[in-house]
Parts: structure tokens; C-alpha cells; sequence
């Protein structure tokens, strides 16, 4: 049985649903409330449509959030789900918060008495996962603080070969994150929000990053173009302005923030590339940057985070090396070839190979974010780097293949220019930060990572 049901309090769609049980669509208009400054509260003529489907047997709670809101509710005895789909939700919370229905109705409650981050009720443990528009973020500034044990963090480039694993780790550890994307559903198709661990997630668009970062506790940079293609001007320009204009808009709506509600820590990625290639020199934090391309890249990105610092807020420079699993990265472009007993090391294989497991280096963003000791630049590097040659050599005892085709310096020159220099050239990269601030790596040796992510 359907409803439709009009209010303007709130009140009288309560009543409503409550005489009439089962199914009901709501829809509010005019809707007013007292939300201070809130850009997203209620205007005259905004229309709230909800749509809920009741609840047969045991209910769980659901995630209301304002905007085009994803909900994935936890199974329930019955073959019945609910769904709520809200353009506000400031209305629909009016309408339902106060409920606690009981058996063939929904459960709509305030987890704990306290409004969810994010602009709207959070989800029950037992949820499997909240996504929303920018909208659901608005009002947040305005919210309490997360508990002491649980971060809210704000992720710019989140879509990419970290990002989707780093998300993905701090909501199975009960953190709340707030993806600042450059494309909304671009970076919904990427992380795939029904498949993310239960938790409270938020897509937030360029023009409310300002807003989706104040009171965060931390936020993590990892934006930027991809650099594994072939370098034309254009894409050269591309690689080098997507790293500093995220890392400007990042470090003016920091600036922005209220004093008490500026997050604590900047994890800022850079790459190991800042200090050039050599076959024979060895870098720690300490030495300088390099000369070519990369290194200016890294040296400009790290250069825009700078800023943050005079803000009081603690900026790390996450330098990572190659980073390694399966479904990505270098090793990902390199399986096939080993699969079908055709690999081998790229060039002479004489480079040094500074890799590190995704793991490691989702831990350690993780670990940039709640260890104090993490400031400044920290190499993202295994403790143990190796050469090309033993890498390939690694993978290939791993796989069971031989490596003993190489690929020559000029077809890879052929294949991408003046990009060839990221599997041509390496550095050999030492981790003292990370370890003098006490992290410590699940992956030291090439051959433990191999087979950890191969087996």
C-alpha cells in the first residue's frame, strides 16, 4: 500500500506513516529548519522525496545522508529490503529520525542519540556501507567530533592504485571517509561502494571540498594524473598541474578552516623519483632533489604542501616507491608477459627496483595520519630494494616461469619516449623515517611480498 504524504514540521508525515504501516512515499515540500549557516538546509520550494519499502522480521538501521544517497542496509530475515533515496535529507530525518517502528515498518534511528558525520544518520555496525553527494557534507562542519579511536579523513586521487585500498582499509577499522573526487561518479565507479567494507563513506565534488574537510581529522593527497604513459608537452603540463592544483585547493580550504576545526595531518604523496636516478648512489630523506623531469614534478608537489605547515598542521611527503600487487602497478603490467613464458627484466636490469607492497603503503599513510614522530618527507620504500634483474628473477620463481627474456632500452624508448625513463632508471631508496618513527613493515623482502600477493 502506498501514501503520499505531505508536512511541513515533519509531524504530521510521522503520524501518517505510523497509521498506515508497510510501504510509504513521502514527499515534503517547503520545509524549513533551524540549520544556522547551512548552505544545504531546507529552502523554500525544495522538494524531499523518500521512498521506503517496510521491513518483515528483524530490521536493521538505516543511513540517511542529504543528496543522491547510496544505502546498502544489512540483510534482514525477510526477502524485503528498504531503501531510502533522498534529494535532502534534512526533511526526511525530520520525518523519520523519530521513528522506531516495530515489526513491517522501517527502523530509522540515531545510532548512539547523536547525528552520523556526514550529514545524516550514520549506519549501524551491522550496515555494510553509506555513500553521498556533497551535499551530505555541508552541515558536518557544524557536527561533533569523531571519537577518539575513530579518524575522519578526507581523500583526494582515492580512485587510484593506493587510494581504493587506503579507502577500503580505514572503513574496515571503523574509520569515516570523505572522498574529495574530481568526478563524483567517476570515483563511485572506481570504488564501488556496495562492495567496501561497512562504514561511513562520502563522495564530495570540487566545489564543497572546503566543506567536506573542515573538522576531518586528517587528510590524505594521493591526487594526480597518471605518469606510466608516453610524455608528450601536453601530458607532461597535465601530470605536473593535477599534482599542484589538488594540493593548492587542499592547502586554501585548510587555510579556510576555523582553528579548532583544521585537521591535525597532511599526508601528501610525492614519489621516490624527487631525487633522480643513479645506479650507484643511495637516498635517504636527507639528499636533495634530482634534476629531470620527475624530480621537478615532486619537488613542485611537495613545494605546494609547504603552506599547510604554517597553519599548525603536521605535513608528511609521503615519497612511494613502486608499489606492488596484482591487479595494478608495475607488477600488473609485468604478469602477463611471465604467464605466458615470455618474461624478463625491462632493459639490462642493472636499475635499482625501490618497490614497496600496497600494504605497506596503505599502513603507511595510515601511520602518517596517528603517529606524531611522521613529519616531513618519509620514504614509502621496503627496507630491502633490489635491481631489476632480481626482481624479474623473484617473480619468475614465484610464478614457476623462467626470466629470461629481456626487453631492450629502445623498444621500451619506442613505446614511451622520454616516460621510459620510470622503468629504464631507478634509485636505490632508503626507508630510515618510516622505521625511526617506529613502522613496522609487513613486507621487507621482495620475495615475501611476491608471494603474498601471487600466491
Amino acid at each position: 500500500m502506498m501514501a503520499a504524504l505531505t508536512s511541513h514540521s515533519g509531524v504530521a508525515g510521522v503520524q501518517a506513516l505510523r497509521r498506515r504501516g508497510g510501504s510509504a512515499s513521502a514527499s515534503t515540500s517547503n520545509a524549513r529548519a533551524s540549520h544556522g549557516s547551512d548552505p544545504c538546509a531546507p529552502r523554500g520550494g525544495d522538494v524531499y522525496n523518500a521512498n521506503v519499502r517496510g521491513v518483515r522480521g528483524s530490521t536493521g538501521t538505516v543511513a540517511v545522508a542529504r543528496g543522491d544517497t547510496f544505502v546498502k542496509s544489512r540483510k534482514t530475515t525477510s526477502t524485503d529490503t528498504h531503501t531510502l533515496s533522498c534529494r535532502r535529507a534534512l526533511a526526511a530525518r525530520a520525518v523519520f529520525a523519530p521513528l522506531a517502528l516495530q515489526r513491517g515498518r522501517i527502523d530509522v534511528r540515531r545510532q548512539g542519540g547523536t547525528q552520523g558525520q556526514g550529514g545524516g544518520l550514520r549506519a549501524g555496525a551491522a550496515d555494510r556501507g553509506v555513500s553521498s553527494t556533497p551535499r551530505a557534507v555541508a552541515s558536518a562542519a557544524q557536527g561533533a567530533a569523531p571519537a577518539p579511536d575513530r579518524m575522519r579523513v578526507a581523500v583526494s586521487g582515492a580512485s587510484g592504485f593506493v587510494g581504493t585500498r587506503l579507502v577500503a582499509k580505514l572503513l574496515s577499522q571503523g574509520h569515516e571517509v570523505r572522498v574529495l573526487a574530481r568526478d563524483v561518479k567517476s570515483a563511485r565507479r572506481a570504488l564501488r561502494p556496495e562492495s567496501l567494507p561497512s562504514g561511513t563513506i562520502t563522495f564530495v565534488d570540487p566545489s564543497q571540498w572546503s566543506a567536506a574537510i573542515v573538522g576531518c581529522t586528517g587528510v590524505v593527497n594521493l591526487a594526480g594524473e597518471p605518469i606510466s604513459t608516453r610524455w608528450s608537452p601536453t601530458i607532461k603540463a597535465e601530470i605536473m598541474a593535477s599534482r599542484i592544483k589538488a594540493t593548492k585547493r587542499i592547502a586554501d580550504a585548510i587555510e579556510a578552516c576555523p582553528l579548532d576545526r583544521r585537521p591535525a595531518a597532511v599526508v601528501n604523496a610525492s614519489a621516490v623519483g624527487f631525487y633522480g636516478t643513479s645506479e650507484t648512489a643511495t637516498f635517504d630523506e636527507s639528499a636533495p632533489a634530482g634534476s629531470d623531469f620527475l624530480s621537478k614534478v615532486c619537488a613542485a608537489w611537495e613545494g605546494a604542501a609547504g603552506p599547510m605547515e604554517k597553519l599548525g598542521v603536521r605535513v608528511v611527503l609521503l615519497r612511494l616507491g613502486i608499489v606492488l600487487d596484482r591487479d595494478g602497478g608495475a607488477l600488473g603490467k609485468m604478469l602477463p608477459t611471465f604467464q605466458l613464458f615470455a618474461g624478463g627484466p625491462m632493459g639490462d636490469g642493472a636499475q635499482w627496483f625501490s618497490w614497496v607492497h600496497r600494504e605497506d603503503a596503505v599502513g603507511l599513510v595510515i601511520e602518517s595520519l596517528t603517529n606524531s614522530a611522521m613529519t616531513g618527507p618519509v620514504n614509502a620504500t621496503a627496507p630491502n630494494p633490489v635491481r631489476m634483474g632480481e626482481m624479474c628473477e623473484a617473480l619468475g620463481r614465484t610464478l614457476g616461469r623462467p626470466s629470461w627474456l629481456p626487453v631492450p632500452d629502445f623498444a621500451i624508448q619506442a613505446l614511451l619516449g622520454e616516460g621510459s625513463t620510470l622503468v629504464l632508471q631507478g634509485q636505490r631508496v632508503e626507508c630510515s623515517a618510516a622505521l625511526n618513527a617506529g613502522y613496522k613493515f609487513k613486507y621487507e623482502r621482495i620475495d615475501d611480498a611476491l608471494e603474498n600477493i601471487l600466491r
